[in-house]
Parts: structure tokens; C-alpha cells; sequence
């Protein structure tokens, strides 16, 4: 199984989605429908696509745990807090994988986790444009260092977001105004906007203020405006006491870990993250996933795909690496065998243009074979990126003894994946109903679930453009 992602739009869009499509939180009733599913937001610390890989620092930890607990995750993206609140509290998910605050007013509201990560909220500010010729001295004296000197100054924050709360106490500690003005920016966006001059303050998170300064070395976060405050993660308040004690339990364990170190200096002491987010291939930023898409936005019109689908099956079997030789002898980003390349008359070694057309000329046969077989387009999916990777001949003899066997030979979970896993048992493959013998089935089945899981990925992260063609609206549900 893979792990399925959706945009908040989605639910959104659908605002009479019956209680039966709404998720409990018992840790039971997640192990027995086989994933988590999770809030998160997406941005150049939590979640993102660099150069055709999912990565993030919150993503990474949902991974870690689904792994511990043995279940798929599902993610649903939301960067407007209140938004991702009201879908946590409306049971259409788990877990708020964010970098929440805990403070007393959303104890209210949901239950948190242990810690996470410990950081301080601080002040945005820009420097002034000659600032690498001022000591350090003349730079302080320039910049906002007491939190008295907020008083009467104009600071952007998140909505909703705690630190509207911190500099409102903070107003009152004071006993001087401090005009806060909340907008629909998350961190990044904010600080954004102040690196461009648009605004004079902001208010952010400290850990996530210092990846930022990386690429924008003008602002200046050194001054803070809270103590240090514990950052977790957030549940519903009913039925997820022993989801919260398994979160509990193994971060506890986690945090320790060299994993966890590793982790986190990954994501929040790197100094390679301004190239990382520079590159054409953050995709948040550029909507590029490889130096090919072109290429693939083309090809993939050919065979009636989202173009994002079918970069994550090149990226499956190349890596975006255009002249890679596998030891059988696929060739190049589409990992095209001569002796398949020959039947369709085209040159693999060309070039990458080449190379791809022939890959989608190979998958339009497929489509052919699979289509009259099976009726359901999303299902039809699983079969055709199966037989890419095993050959058309060893599904089909999956699909007759699932048939055979009282299995769904339409269906691919559970059921021709099932078989196509027992054709290395000769008790299968020398059946009578197999025409193709043997067949070690554990990487084909795993190359459905990654190419779709990594699809899912780029789906939430990577612009459509507009394509009609087949999107997660049809397979979402893999």
C-alpha cells in the first residue's frame, strides 16, 4: 500500500462529505485501515519536493513513526492553521503534524504531544542596506535589541498562530501597544516579506527564522520576544489517548536516537540549505521536478497521463539520470530494454527525447493490453505500471491464478499483487494457467507503491498546469 496524500481543497470543495469518510483516532482502528493520516504543512522545513525527492523535517518524522507502527500515512496538506484545526477537529484526521506551540490556550482545545523540538519565538527585522560595513556595536545600536522598543511597532504575525498571543501579553507586560496585524502568511512568507522591505517586522519561530536567514542573510533574527517554548504535535481530544501514548512512547525513545540528531541538523542546521532552496529543482519555488520536464509534459499528453505521474516513474527507474545502464541492459531514463526499443524502431541511446518516446510508446501497448481487462481506470493504473517493471506476460498469469484461486483478478491489492508475489514458488508458477514461468514478483509490487507514493507526493507539492488528463482525482484512493 502507499501513502496517500490530498489537498485540503479537496475536502474543502466537498463540504457534504458524509461521517463515514471522517477518520477515528483510536490507534486500533489505524492499524486495522492500515495508515495514518495527517495534517501538515509545506514549506522548506516541514515538506517539500527537491530535485523529484519528498523530504521535510515533519515528513520525515510521520515517516519514521508509520514505520514504527507498520502502517501506510496519508497526508493532507493545509498551510492556514485554522483550516488544518478545524480539520483535526472535525475527525478527518489523526494527527496535526505541525510545529504547534504549546501553550495553555490550545490545551483547551487539543491534546499535544511530548516536545518535538524546544525553540523561542524572535523578531524579524531587516538590516540596513549597509550593514556589512558596521561593527557589531553599530549594527545593534541601528536594530530593535530591547523588546521595550516594540512599543508602538507595527508586526506581522500568522493567523492564528501563537505568537499573535505572545505579543499581545507582551503589549501588556510592557504596558505599551504593540500594533500586531495577523495575515494568511505562514513563516517563510513573512519572512519573505521582510527580506523585500514589504514589511517592517515579523514574529516567527526561531529554528525555522535561522534556516530562513540562510538565504536571506539582510534580516536579522537575534533578538527574541518569548523564553524557550515546547513544540509537538497535536491530536483530537476524543478517542486518541492511546495514539497519544504511542506517539509519546516512541518519540520519547526517537529523540535520543542518532537518527533524531541527524534529523534535525538535516533540517535546521544545514548549511547547504540557500542552495537547496536556490536550485531550479525546489519545487516549491519553481514548479520543476527534473531537467526533463519538458520532455515529460510532452510525452506524457501521448499516453493520456498527468505529466507528474509519469516524471515519477522516470525518476523511479533513473533517478533523472539520462544514461544509466541497468546490468540487464536498460537504458537511459526510462530504462528501455534494446530488445524493446528494436520492436518499436527507435534508438534509446539517442537522446533523452528519444529514450522517453520510447518508454511511452511501450506504455500505450500496455494501455492496449490492460484497458479491455480492466474496467476501472484506477485500478488499470496499478496493472499497467506493473507490467512496465515485470513484463505484460507475468501479470497476466497473476490475474489467472488470482482468478483461479477466488481472488479479484481485476483488482490489484490483495489480490493479483498477492499472486504475482507467489509466481517464485513453483507451485504456482508451473501451474497450468501460467505461460510465462517463474518470477520473483517483490520488486515489481514495491515499484507500484513508490511510483504511485512518490506521484502522490509531487501531486501535492508540483502545479498541474491546467492538464485534464488522468490526476489524483481518479487514483487517489491506490
Amino acid at each position: 500500500m502507499v501513502a496517500d496524500l490530498i489537498f485540503c481543497s479537496d475536502v474543502q470543495q466537498n463540504p457534504n462529505i458524509s461521517n463515514d469518510n471522517y477518520v477515528s483516532s483510536d490507534l486500533d482502528s489505524i492499524r486495522q485501515r492500515g495508515k495514518l493520516i495527517a495534517i501538515t504543512d509545506f514549506n522548506s522545513t516541514n515538506y517539500f519536493v527537491y530535485k523529484g525527492e519528498p523530504m521535510g523535517f515533519h515528513y520525515e518524522l510521520l515517516k519514521a513513526f508509520t514505520d514504527y507502527l507498520g502502517v501506510d500515512m496519508e497526508i493532507i496538506t493545509e498551510n492556514d492553521l485554522e483550516n488544518a484545526f478545524d480539520l483535526l477537529r472535525s475527525g478527518r484526521a489523526d494527527l496535526l503534524a505541525f510545529g504547534l506551540t504549546v501553550n495553555s490556550s490550545r490545551k483547551k482545545e487539543i491534546l499535544f504531544t511530548d516536545p518535538i523540538v524546544q525553540t523561542r519565538q524572535v523578531l524579524v527585522q531587516l538590516k540596513p542596506f549597509y550593514w556589512r560595513s558596521l561593527t557589531s556595536d553599530a549594527l545593534n545600536r541601528l536594530l530593535i535589541r530591547n523588546q521595550l522598543d516594540l512599543a508602538g511597532k507595527t508586526i506581522f504575525v500568522q493567523t492564528n498562530s501563537s505568537h499573535y498571543e505572545r505579543l499581545m501579553s507582551l503589549s501588556a507586560e510592557i504596558g505599551e501597544n504593540i500594533n500586531v496585524i495577523e495575515v494568511a502568511w505562514e513563516a517563510e512568507e513573512l519572512i519573505r516579506n521582510v527580506a523585500k522591505g514589504e514589511i517592517e517586522y515579523a514574529v516567527c519561530d526561531e529554528n525555522v527564522a535561522r534556516v530562513n536567514s540562510t538565504y536571506y542573510s539582510e534580516i536579522d533574527i537575534r533578538t527574541p520576544v518569548s523564553f524557550p517554548q515546547n513544540i509537538a504535535w497535536g491530536l483530537r481530544k476524543e478517542n486518541s489517548q492511546t495514539l497519544l501514548n504511542e506517539l509519546n512512547s516512541w518519540i520519547s525513545a526517537y529523540k535520543t536516537s542518532r537518527s533524531y540528531a541527524l534529523l534535525y541538523a538535516k533540517y535546521f542546521r544545514n548549511s547547504r540549505s540557500s542552495l537547496m532552496v536556490k536550485s531550479d529543482y525546489y519545487s516549491l519555488n519553481t514548479g520543476k521536478i527534473s531537467r526533463w520536464d519538458d520532455l515529460i509534459k510532452s510525452a506524457s499528453n501521448e499516453i493520456d497521463w498527468d505529466w507528474r505521474l509519469l516524471a515519477s516513474l522516470i525518476y523511479q527507474e533513473s533517478r533523472f539520470i539520462p544514461n544509466v545502464q541497468s546490468r540487464a541492459g536498460a537504458y537511459g531514463l526510462m530504462q528501455v530494454m534494446p530488445h524493446t526499443a528494436k520492436k518499436l524502431g527507435i534508438n534509446i541511446k539517442a537522446s533523452p527525447a528519444s529514450n522517453i518516446k520510447a518508454g511511452t510508446m511501450y506504455i500505450n501497448r500496455l494501455q492496449a493490453v490492460f484497458e479491455p481487462l480492466i474496467p476501472d481506470e484506477k485500478e488499470r493504473m496499478k496493472f499497467i505500471l506493473a507490467s512496465y517493471n515485470a513484463g505484460p506476460g507475468h501479470v497476466l498469469d497473476a490475474m489467472r491464478l488470482a482468478g483461479k484461486n477466488g481472488k479479484d483478478p481485476q483488482k490489484w491489492d490483495g489480490n493479483v499483487a498477492v499472486w504475482l508475489l507467489k509466481k517464485s514458488d513453483p507451485v504456482y508458477y508451473k501451474d497450468k494457467v501460467v505461460k510465462s514461468g517463474y518470477f520473483r514478483g517483490t520488486e515489481s509490487v514495491n515499484f507500484v507503491s513508490e511510483v504511485l507514493e512518490r506521484y502522490e507526493h509531487y501531486r501535492n507539492i508540483v502545479p498541474e498546469e491546467g492538464s485534464n488528463r488522468l490526476t489524483m482525482n481518479t487514483v487517489r484512493n491506490y
